[in-house]
This record gives structure tokens, C-alpha cells and sequence, in this order.
């Protein structure tokens, strides 16, 4: 099984070792990642503000942000062939500078031209699609297995962070910008996130930095991808449990809570708050699994991704908002009790050489039937009615997950660890 030997590297890395965050290669690559991460949840939410402005209609907004989901579902498959074909670091410089290209083509399309900021959309999409991969793939070159789940926890740190003080962030430097100088904003962390990361250093061992001398087609190394990824039970069981989540759980509560908080509560308020403690829970949730390690770590991240069901469960009945929020916190912590180790599992059983094209197959799968989820939820409401949905997707967040950790190799995430008595 030609899969890196983590148990026998992490041997030789005692638990003393200095922090991943002292470590100026990761730092570089976590700045560049943290960037991206802040780029690609901003550009929704200041076109949101040119809604506000009516600087762009809504249905103008949709079809921007359809293009922009269309362009990364088209280039997040090519982008992991590309990684595993040629330097990482290479892919992610000419990724999100293409990202960032797109950030002035929005400027100048808004409020003048559609079909201009519909093409720069799906460039941006395309950028940040084949990027992802390529930063994932890039993590395990830059640090050693026995620091990936800190080095992991703390880029999901960022990212929750970041999106916890953006919109707060982002409004205050609306009174003093316009949306066209947010949006080349939104250009400058693209820049940031294509020129901060350095090279892979000796944690890349059998990384493929040189090109290969012969080449199959793009087609045919994807399916080369797949077939990777079938070798690893653990890794489709995991897949199936979190598109579950994201298509049916997540979906339903995106289109249910801003309903609920309406109609039953009569306030945006449970609204605001249920989002904020998801993701108060996540940052959570980021902070434990840096340092948590237990003994059956599948079943764990298991058992923390079926914890999205309590969101759309506390949504079913006329409970207090408290319960709703709660639920909402819950729900956080348990998705990060599954991101993290399910990261630094896929970047220490994969392959290193069929890494990026393993983890283009996980973004593409995850993210992109999320749409067909939000695009079905709502119809299921108006013609069952919003209880028995939430119903549904409830018991499909807690049975899915329970169903992936029966799998083989699922209640470890791979091969067991090798225990080494004294």
C-alpha cells in the first residue's frame, strides 16, 4: 500500500518538538492560506453591499455568484492534476493570481457591465478552485506529520476567525470605501495569499516538485486520483458522510433558520446569533483538535460531523432561542472535530504524489453538490412543509456519519497506530 508511513515518522518526532508556529516556512504558508480564505468569503459579501447600494440587482448577484461557483467546480479537478504534476508552489503563485485579476475586472464591470463581472466571477471562481488543492497538497510538504492536525487546527483558526470579524470588519471600511476599492481589496489578499508561501521544505519527501517525463492525460491522472482514493474505505465513507451533511443538513438550515427566525421568533436576532456561535463553536472546535488525539480518531471526527444534526433538529419545535443557539454551538465544534483530523488523515494515508488530485476529488464532490441541496430544500418545504424537511435532514446528519464509521479502516482513518511500549 504505497501510502506514507506516518506511525514510523512520527516516531522520530518526539512530542517536544517546537511548535508549528514557530515555524517561518508554515507561518509564510498559513498567511498566504488565512488570505485566500478571507478573499474568497468577502467577495459574496461585499457584492452583497452593491445590492445594498443598488450598485447591482439580485438577480445580478445570483448569476455572479453562480459563475464564480461554476468556475471553481471547473478548475478545482484540473488544478489537483496540476499540483501533482508539477510544484505546488507553482500552482497556488499562478492560481490565486488569477483570483487576483479578476478583483479589478469586478471593479470596472459593476454597475457598467454583467457580462464583464460574470466572466471576472468565474476567474475568481477558477482561481480559488484550483488553489485549494494545491495549498492542501502544499501543507504536508512545508510540515512533518507529527505537526500537520496543529498545523491544520491553526489554518482553521484563521479561517473561522476571520470570518467571525469580517462582516464587522468589512462594514466599517464601508463608510470610508466604496464597493469598487472593497473589491480591489479583495485583490490585494489574493496577492498576499499568491506571493507569501515559499517552497516545500524537508517535509516534502517524495513530493513531485520536477515535472514527469511522461504524462498521461488530465482525464486520465484524474481517474488515476479516484482510483486512489477508492484504495482508502475510510476516505469514501468520510466523503459520503460530509456531502450528506453539507447537501441535506447544512442546506436545510441555510434556507430554514433565516425563515424560522422570522416567522416563529419574530426577530433577526436568533438569525445573527445562531450564525455567530456556529461559528464561535467552530474556533472551538479548531482549539481542541490541536491538541486532542484519541485513540479511535475516525470515530471521533465521526461522532462530530453528526452533530450538525442538533442545528436542524433545535429548528423542528417552538423551543426557547437558547436551545436554538446552543444547538448552533454544538453543531460548530463538531464540524471542526471532523475537518481537522479528516485533513491530516487524507495528507498522511494518501499518496504524497496523488495528494492534491485525493483532495480536488473531496472539494469537488463536497462543494459541489451543496447547490443541488440549497436548490431542492426549498421546494421541499413549500410541498411537505418546513418540520418533516427538517425532520429528514436531521436524521440524515446523525444516521450518515453513524453508517461511514462502520467502515472499514474508518475508526482510526486509516491503518491503526503502531504503539510503541517502553
Amino acid at each position: 500500500m504505497a501510502t506514507t508511513p506516518a506511525p514510523t515518522e512520527s516516531k522520530n518526532r518526539p512530542p517536544g518538538t517546537r511548535s508549528v508556529l514557530r515555524d517561518s516556512a508554515f507561518l509564510r504558508l498559513w498567511a498566504g492560506t488565512t488570505a485566500s480564505g478571507l478573499a474568497t468569503w468577502a467577495l459574496p459579501f461585499v457584492l452583497g453591499l452593491a445590492v445594498l447600494q443598488r450598485e447591482l440587482g439580485a438577480a445580478a448577484l445570483g448569476l455572479v455568484l453562480a459563475a464564480r461557483t461554476a468556475g471553481f467546480l471547473a478548475a478545482v479537478a484540473v488544478g489537483g492534476v496540476l499540483a501533482d504534476r508539477h510544484s505546488r508552489r507553482a500552482v497556488v503563485l499562478w492560481s490565486a493570481l488569477a483570483a487576483a485579476a479578476a478583483a479589478p475586472l469586478l471593479a470596472v464591470g459593476l454597475g457598467r457591465s454583467l457580462l464583464l463581472m460574470t466572466a471576472a466571477a468565474a476567474l475568481a471562481g477558477a482561481g480559488q478552485g484550483a488553489c485549494r488543492p494545491a495549498f492542501q497538497a502544499l501543507t504536508a510538504e512545508v510540515v512533518d506529520p507529527g505537526r500537520r492536525q496543529q498545523a491544520n487546527a491553526a489554518t482553521t483558526l484563521a479561517v473561522r476567525s476571520s470570518t467571525l470579524a469580517g462582516p464587522a470588519l468589512t462594514a466599517l471600511l464601508a463608510a470610508f470605501f466604496d464597493v469598487a476599492a472593497l473589491l480591489l481589496g479583495i485583490g490585494l489578499l489574493w496577492l498576499v495569499a499568491a506571493l507569501l508561501p515559499g517552497r516545500g521544505g524537508p517535509a516534502a519527501a517524495g513530493a513531485p516538485d520536477a515535472p514527469r517525463p511522461q504524462r498521461a492525460s488530465l482525464r486520465a491522472e484524474f481517474v488515476d486520483g479516484i482510483r486512489e482514493a477508492r484504495r482508502h474505505p475510510w476516505f469514501l465513507a468520510g466523503l459520503g458522510a460530509l456531502t450528506a451533511v453539507i447537501a441535506l443538513g447544512y442546506s436545510a438550515t441555510s434556507v430554514a433558520l433565516p425563515l424560522i427566525s422570522r416567522d416563529r421568533y419574530a426577530t433577526e436576532w436568533v438569525l445573527a446569533a445562531a450564525t455567530t456561535a456556529y461559528t464561535v463553536g467552530a474556533l472551538g472546535g479548531a482549539l481542541l483538535t490541536a491538541r486532542l488525539r484519541p485513540r479511535s480518531q475516525g470515530w471521533v471526527a465521526f461522532a462530530g460531523l453528526a452533530a450538525y444534526g442538533f442545528a436542524p433538529l433545535s429548528l423542528m419545535l417552538p423551543v426557547h432561542p437558547a436551545v436554538v443557539i446552543g444547538a448552533y454551538a454544538v453543531a460548530g465544534i463538531g464540524i471542526e472535530l471532523f475537518n481537522v483530523p479528516w485533513f491530516t488523515a487524507t495528507q498522511r494515508e494518501v499518496a504524497p504524489d496523488k495528494l492534491a488530485r485525493v483532495s480536488s476529488l473531496d472539494f469537488l464532490v463536497s462543494y459541489g453538490l451543496a447547490p443541488v441541496g440549497l436548490a431542492l430544500i426549498a421546494p421541499a418545504i413549500h410541498a411537505f412543509g418546513v418540520t418533516p424537511v427538517l425532520g429528514a435532514c436531521a436524521a440524515a446528519c446523525f444516521l450518515v456519519p453513524a453508517a461511514a464509521a462502520l467502515v472499514p479502516t474508518a475508526r482510526h482513518f486509516g491503518r491503526p497506530p503502531v504503539r510503541h511500549d517502553a
